[in-house]
């Protein structure tokens, strides 16, 4: 019967030892997203100041998508990092095109009000 016991023992032992491996929390997208940062190091250093900078925005815009990023839970991080540097330069684009939109409505309008005037004066 001791054996048996033991056996039992050795089993429950090895079961928790199982569920703590199981058991082991996922880093959080944060901490993947430091460790990709962390990746890209050396290529940053190689890089001019005005790219390092620019490499650095692109950082933050992924970090101001965690919550996607993490919701989308992705086998390859690297993608939903990406993504959310994609959709900040989109929205980015996006202002600028408004921008110079509004510009040219007013460059327009100025146009159009110099050839009234001009036309009232003859």
């Amino acid at each position: 019967m001791e054996n048996g016991n033991e056996s039992q023992v050795a089993t429950h032992t090895r079961d928790n030892d199982e569920e703590a491996a199981m058991g082991r929390t996922v880093p959080t997208f944060t901490m993947v997203l430091q460790q990709e940062m962390e990746g890209w190091s050396k290529f940053r250093r190689g890089l001019r100041k005005e790219d390092q900078d620019a490499l650095d925005d692109l950082f933050r815009a992924a970090r101001l998508q965690l919550a996607g990023s993490a919701y989308a839970a992705r086998p390859i991080p690297f993608e939903s990092i990406v993504m959310a540097m994609l959709v900040s330069l989109t929205r980015r684009v996006g202002a600028l095109e408004e921008i110079v939109r509004r510009q040219e409505r007013e460059r327009q309008l100025a146009v159009s009000a110099r050839r009234e005037t001009a036309g009232s004066i003859q």
